[in-house]
């Protein structure tokens, strides 16, 4: 075969020729398999999403909460990784610092995770069930409203007051939890009902 090469096209050629195996000399052959292999794999594969709600403040700003572990199988969740929820009409993904730290919190070595009591006459918390918690709750609360309550005012006319015992509620919830707390703790003939919001 006969080919023709003018001395303009031999150089480009055998610069092309000697710019190639100078990179391949120096380690640049498998760049792309170099690149690929800096990457780091994404931090939320095999991760389980559960939509959720800040409990920092009033604004109630929609998160999302992943989490590892397979709880079907018998394995323990962990929480991986917490951010904004963007579908979320009141924060649209953005989240405060607090609400940025939200890992870092659930993380916290200081957070109580179990509801602790101090007993008459000691001096330290002690641990205690979320039963035991909430039947003491429950015995204190009957306990004062029996002693206190005031079916009928000083003219006879029907008032169901329970004023010895208020009750401030959380306002990172749902309008539908919200109401439901505002009905059930109403029912009781509690007055002395405040929301965090307005703290």
């Amino acid at each position: 075969m006969n080919m023709e090469l003018s001395r303009r096209q031999f150089l480009k050629t055998a610069g092309a020729g000697v710019a190639a195996t100078t990179l391949g000399a120096m380690g640049f052959g498998a760049i792309e398999e170099a690149y690929a292999s800096t990457i780091k794999p994404f931090r939320l594969v095999n991760t389980t999403e559960v939509r959720n709600t800040c409990t920092y403040c009033s604004v109630a700003c929609g998160i999302l909460i992943f989490s590892k572990g397979n709880l079907a199988k018998g394995e323990k969740a962990d929480i991986t990784h917490i951010e904004g929820d963007s579908d979320h009409p009141t924060n649209r993904g953005t989240l405060c610092p607090k609400g940025a730290a939200l890992l870092d919190i659930v993380k916290s070595a200081t957070r109580l995770k179990e509801p602790m009591i101090r007993r008459a006459g000691s001096d330290k918390f002690e641990k205690i069930s979320w039963n035991e918690a909430l039947d003491k709750i429950a015995r204190a609360m009957k306990t004062d409203r029996d002693a206190n309550f005031i079916a009928k005012n000083q003219d006879g006319v029907t008032v169901n007051r329970w004023l010895t015992t208020g009750f401030l509620a959380a306002s990172a919830t749902t309008n539908e939890t919200a109401f439901a707390t505002y009905k059930v703790v109403r029912s009781t003939g509690i007055l002395a009902f405040d929301n965090q919001a307005r703290v």
